[in-house]
């Protein structure tokens, strides 16, 4: 049996949200691009190994304050360890894993996003949206240094991704009993 389905004007909101989210993949990739030119870590080296490079951590997965680049959340992520970001301005952080992670989260995200819209475009991309944001403070968190300050605001991803899933699953569900 075939089901015709109709795509309505509010799926626009979720291509939206998709191309926000890879504009974000863009944004995340320069900032590991400037942490590859300046802790001198070449392609296609993913980590930096600290017997080879003395910037190692800083590379992988720390946030580097720079001077007078005041940034409105970095007083919830400045736990940096590191001696050089003493001064009171920040945030140019640098972090390869934050970025990784967020590639290996990305087919799963544009999978529930794009079915879950299908069904309920509005609030697939309200969860969307939310998901973008929750990431940016996830790869914030992760340029701490200190891994557990991903989850502080940024953990709420996993409640927007869990929402998409239910989404598409009762998508799923309603195809077979329709």
């Amino acid at each position: 049996m075939a089901v015709t389905l109709e795509i309505t004007n509010d799926y626009g909101y979720v291509v939206l949200v998709l191309v926000l989210y890879i504009f974000f993949n863009f944004w995340m990739a320069i900032q590991v691009g400037k942490a590859r030119r300046k802790y001198k870590v070449s392609y296609p080296t993913l980590y930096a190994i600290e017997s080879e490079n003395k910037d190692a951590k800083l590379f992988n997965c720390i946030q580097v304050r720079g001077f007078l680049q005041y940034d409105f959340f970095c007083p919830l992520f400045c736990f940096n360890l590191d001696p050089r970001s003493l001064p009171l301005f920040c945030c140019s952080m640098e972090c390869q894993r934050g970025h990784q992670n967020a590639l290996e989260m990305m087919p799963v995200f544009f999978v529930t996003l794009l079915l879950s819209g299908l069904y309920c475009p509005i609030v697939a991309a309200g969860l969307g949206a939310f998901y973008t944001v929750a990431r940016y403070f996830y790869f914030r968190g992760y340029a701490t240094g200190v891994p557990e300050n991903r989850l502080k605001i940024g953990g709420f991803n996993f409640l927007a991704l869990l929402g998409l899933m239910i989404l598409a699953a009762v998508f799923g569900v309603r195809l077979l009993l329709s």
